[in-house]
């Protein structure tokens, strides 16, 4: 299949703009380049969150589909991406503005089946048309750096808005979720409680001994390891309600603003305060 002007357009748009693209302002989009028999290829698509990997589905060929839009009618089953994952699972992902190699992983039987009803049901995909047959692949997450010459700084701005972005796409979906929220949506949560509690424990174990060696920046960094002692908290306890039997969306939504509310606080300190010290850093 030969790839759209639409295809191209988004790339471009995602490139340019650090993983915006206008029309998906509500949907996680990535860019996969594969390396198939016709060359490198890379498409635009959704994604779900899924702990330490991402999930695609191979649901209809093209720009990545709106949630919950259903293929064009005549559509191929497979897109051209899947089969050059198949000929080679070696792929390229561009997350917003990080980029990593992984190896992508064609998910089968009950384990495919599973995930491909969870993002059924969080509209992720629409059910029929033939795409209650889609394939799911997993695209395990590695690690990734920033632009090339990035001041340390402006990199760590670019983590944050990360979180931001992820944050503010779940209070969206929490909001639109109804009484109790789907298992997609807690899986999303529970994703984003990770990554914070893994770019915290960074900082405190790794950025801020490094900064210490300036005396001026120690009541700075006190305020900064108690405030993720906070945001510690605020986590546990967002992923127990998460984690409940029987989870009451409001009770999700609140904490979830709760969470973004200290997170903003945190965040704006941080950046006041540290990024022109690590911007003027050594690269």
């Amino acid at each position: 299949m030969v790839h759209t002007d639409d295809d191209d357009r988004v790339v471009e748009e995602y490139r340019a703009n650090r993983g915006r693209v206008a029309g998906y302002e509500r949907s996680r989009l990535l860019l996969l380049t594969t390396r198939g028999p016709g060359g490198p290829r890379t498409t635009p698509l959704t994604y779900l969150p899924d702990g330490d990997r991402v999930l695609v589905l191979a649901s209809a060929p093209g720009t990545a589909p709106v949630p919950g839009a259903a293929p064009a009618p005549g559509a191929p089953t497979l897109p051209a991406w899947f089969h050059d994952v198949l000929a080679d699972p070696v792929v390229t992902v561009e997350d917003g503005p990080f980029s990593f190699e992984t190896r992508a992983d064609v998910l089968e039987g009950d384990e495919g089946d599973r995930l491909l009803a969870r993002a059924v049901e969080a509209g992720a995909v629409a059910g029929g048309h033939g795409t209650d047959a889609a394939p799911v692949v997993a695209l395990p997450r590695a690690r990734g750096g920033p632009p090339p010459g990035l001041p340390w700084g402006q990199a760590l701005v670019l983590v944050h808005d990360t979180f931001r972005r992820e944050l503010a796409l779940i209070r969206d979906e929490v909001a639109r979720g109804g009484p109790a929220p789907g298992a997609q949506l807690r899986v999303s949560c529970l994703t984003v409680c990770a990554g914070l509690h893994q770019h915290h424990h960074g900082e405190d174990a790794g950025m801020f001994p490094m900064l210490a060696r300036d005396p001026a920046l120690g009541p700075v960094l006190d305020r900064l390891r108690g405030e993720h002692a906070v945001i510690a908290a605020l986590l546990d306890e967002l992923q127990a309600v998460v984690r409940a039997d029987a989870s009451d969306g409001d009770a999700v939504l609140r904490e979830v603003d709760r969470l973004v509310e200290e997170l903003e606080r945190h965040l704006a300190y941080e950046e006041e305060q540290l990024v022109p010290v690590l911007d003027a850093a050594p690269a």
